[in-house]
C-alpha cells in the first residue's frame, strides 16, 4: 500500500458521508446512506473488497494477517500550511491479529491452485435461513447479487473423533439412529413445548419465571439428559460458554434468549424449498455479502475508490469538529459525517496535543476497545471429514475435547461446490473464543489433532516447504509444524491428511458511537445478526430522521426482473 497509484482528483470534494473500509457493517451503512440520498465516497486501502470480512485467494491471506499484525508506523509529518485553517490527527492502524502461523505441507499442489480458493477471513460463518441477514438481502435487493447453497447438516464432535447428527426436527429425531426410544421421547416433548408456547398454546405457556431463569435449569427442570441438553445448548442455540460452570461461564443464556434462539433454527428449516436445513453459504464465499452491499450502494450513487489510504483526519481549530479526511494521493476530502473501519485509530506526534475541544474526546477514541479475543483456523485436505457429505458444521461442546476447555469451538467444512476450493478439496474453517493466545492455539489444534492427519516434517521436508513464499500463501513456521504434529497422525487412521493450514487470533473490538464513529471486527458468532444490529445502530446515530433501507417502488435496484434469494440447488 505504499505505492499508490496515479488517481485523478476526487470529484466532488464534498460529500455527505466518507467511509473508510469495505467490511460488512461499513458496506451496509454505506448502501443504507446511499439509499436515503446521501452523497456517499466509500474508500479502501486494500485492493479487494470486504476488508477483515474478506474472502481472498490463497496466496493474499497470508500477507492480509502479516500486514494486520505488526505495530503501527510512524505518522507522516505535515507541512506548517497544514494547519493554517484544521488540525490534522494522523490516522495510525492498530494490530488486530496476533499468533500467526502458516503451515503448507503440499507447496506444489497448492501453488498451481492458490487462486482457485475463496478462503474467508472472518471464518467459520454461516446464514440462517431466517435470521436478519437473510431478511436485509431480501428488504434490500442485495439477493441480486449473490447466490446460495444449503449446508447439508450439523454434527456434535467428541474427542475420538465421533461426529453425531444433530437430530433439529421431529422427522430427524424420528431417523435417528444414536439415540434410543426414551430420548427420542423426551426430545420431541421439549420441542412440542417450545412450539406451542411460541405459538401462544395458553396450555403450554412457559411462564415469566422459567423464561428469566438460566437456560441449563429450565432444560435440567425438564429432565433432559445431559447429550441432548448438549445438544440444544450449542448445537442449536449456539452457547458460546459452559453453561453449567458459572466460573468460567461469561454469557449465560436466559430461557427466553435460548427459546428465542430455538425459534430462528425452526423457522429456518424448511423456509427455502430447495434448502435442505437451517443453514446456508453463499457461493464464492463469505466475502460475497459485503460486495453486495456495495454493488447495491453504487447502484445509488455512491463512489467507490480502492487502494487508497486514508492518512490523517481534519479538524476544525476552534470547535474541534470533524471536517474531513487527507488521503494518501496528498487531496483533502471534506464530508459531514465519518465511519472507520477498526483498522485505524487516531495518533498525535509526540510533544504535541490536541486543540481543547477534542483533549476529552480522544483519549476514548483512540482507546483498545478489545473484548477478548477469538482463535481462528483455516485448514485444506483432499478428502471430506465424512465421505458421504461435502458441507457441514461439527460443534465441539465445553469439555468435549479435554477438560479445560470452556468454550464451544465450531468447525465448517465447505467444499469446491461452492466455488471457495478447486475440484477435490475441501476448506476447514474453525473458531473458538480464547482468552489470549496460547489458549487459542490449543483449541483450535485439540481439533485438528482430533480430526486430521498432519504430516511430520523432516529436516528435508522442512527445508522444501520454508524455501516456500508468504506471497505463494505457502510460508511455514517451525513452532506451528511442531505444536501441529503433536496428537496422532498415523496415516493408517484414516483421518484425512492436512494439506495447508492458517491459524491466528483476532481481537474482538467494538464498535464506537462519538464524535467519529467507528465499526466493530468480526465477531465470534455464526451468523452476522450482532454485526447488523452495529450497523443499524450507526446509521440511527449519523441519521436519526431517515429510514434505514426505505422501500422502493421497485424490489430491484437494478431494474432487471425479480430476483431469487432462495439457495442455488
Amino acid at each position: 500500500m505504499d505505492d499508490i497509484p496515479p488517481y485523478p482528483p476526487i470529484d466532488p470534494t464534498t460529500f455527505d458521508l466518507i467511509v473508510i473500509g469495505t467490511g460488512l457493517p461499513e458496506s451496509i451503512i454505506a448502501a443504507a446512506a446511499s439509499t436515503a440520498s446521501k452523497s456517499v465516497l466509500h474508500l479502501d486501502p486494500n485492493p479487494f473488497y470486504g476488508s477483515h470480512f474478506s474472502s481472498l485467494p490463497l496466496a493474499d491471506l497470508p500477507s492480509f494477517l502479516s500486514t494486520h499484525s505488526t505495530s503501527p508506523s510512524s505518522p507522516r509529518p505535515h507541512s506548517s500550511e497544514d494547519s493554517n485553517e484544521f488540525s490534522v490527527l494522523d490516522l495510525s492502524t492498530r494490530p488486530l491479529y496476533s499468533s500467526i502461523d502458516i503451515s503448507c505441507f503440499s507447496p506444489d499442489l497448492l501453488d498451481q491452485n492458490s487462486r482457485k480458493f475463496n478462503l474467508d477471513v472472518a471464518g467459520p460463518r454461516v446464514f440462517f435461513c431466517a435470521d436478519k441477514s437473510i431478511e436485509l438481502i431480501l428488504n434490500t435487493g442485495a439477493n441480486q447479487y449473490m447466490e446460495f447453497k444449503s449446508i447439508d447438516a450439523t454434527f456434535v464432535g467428541d474427542n475420538k473423533g465421533n461426529l453425531l447428527n444433530v437430530p433439529d426436527s421431529r422427522a430427524a429425531i424420528f431417523k435417528d439412529k444414536s439415540m434410543g426410544l426414551k430420548e427420542k421421547n423426551q426430545l420431541m416433548r421439549f420441542f412440542k413445548l417450545v412450539q406451542g408456547h411460541l405459538a401462544g398454546e395458553l396450555d403450554v405457556k412457559i411462564s415469566d419465571e422459567d423464561l428469566q431463569s438460566p437456560f441449563v435449569d429450565f432444560l435440567n427442570k425438564m429432565g433432559l439428559p445431559p447429550k441432548i441438553k448438549s445438544f440444544i445448548l450449542y448445537a442449536i442455540a449456539m452457547a458460546d460458554y459452559d453453561q453449567e460452570d458459572t466460573g468460567v461461564c461469561r454469557d449465560l443464556l436466559k430461557t427466553k434468549d435460548g427459546i428465542d434462539q430455538l425459534a430462528l433454527y425452526n423457522a429456518s428449516i424448511g423456509r427455502f424449498q430447495n434448502a435442505s436445513g437451517a443453514l446456508l453459504y453463499p457461493i464464492y464465499g463469505q466475502g460475497e455479502l459485503s460486495q453486495a452491499f456495495c454493488r447495491r450502494a453504487a447502484v445509488k450513487g455512491c463512489i467507490y475508490v480502492l487502494r487508497m489510504p486514508v492518512t490523517a483526519l481534519l479538524v476544525d481549530k476552534d470547535s474541534g469538529c470533524y471536517k474531513g479526511v487527507r488521503l494518501a494521493s496528498g487531496q483533502d476530502i471534506f464530508s459531514q459525517k465519518l465511519i472507520l473501519d477498526p483498522t485505524f485509530k487516531v495518533t498525535l506526534p509526540s510533544g504535541s496535543s490536541p486543540p481543547p475541544p477534542l483533549q476529552a474526546k480522544l483519549p476514548f477514541f483512540s482507546q483498545k476497545d478489545d473484548r477478548g479475543k477469538i482463535a481462528r483456523g483455516i485448514c485444506i485436505t483432499a478428502t471430506s471429514l465424512k465421505p458421504d457429505m461435502s458441507n457441514f458444521l461439527v460443534v465441539y461442546p465445553p469439555r468435549s475435547l479435554f477438560p479445560e476447555q470452556a468454550t464451544s469451538i465450531r468447525l465448517l467444512q465447505i467444499a469446491s461446490n461452492l466455488a471457495v476450493c478447486p475440484p477435490g478439496m475441501f476448506v476447514l474453517y474453525i473458531s473458538a473464543l480464547c482468552d489470549g493466545d496460547d489458549q487459542g492455539k490449543k483449541l483450535i489444534h485439540a481439533v485438528m489433532n482430533t480430526l486430521l492427519t498432519v504430516p511430520p516434517i523432516n529436516s528435508e521436508s522442512n527445508a522444501a516447504v520454508q524455501s516456500e513464499t508468504t506471497e505463494s500463501g505457502c510460508a511455514v513456521q517451525d513452532e506451528t509444524a511442531e505444536s501441529s504434529s503433536t496428537g496422532p497422525s498415523d496415516p493408517g487412521e484414516g483421518k484425512p491428511t492436512l494439506l495447508w493450514s492458517a491459524l491466528y487470533n483476532q481481537d474482538l473490538t467494538l464498535g464506537q458511537v462519538d464524535f467519529i464513529c467507528s465499526t466493530p471486527m468480526p465477531d465470534g458468532k455464526l451468523n452476522n445478526d450482532y454485526l447488523i444490529d452495529v450497523a443499524v445502530k450507526l446509521f440511527k446515530k449519523i441519521y436519526p430522521e431517515d429510514e434505514f433501507f426505505p422501500q422502493t417502488s421497485s424490489e430491484n435496484p437494478e431494474d432487471d426482473g425479480d430476483g431469487d434469494v432462495s439457495p442455488e440447488t
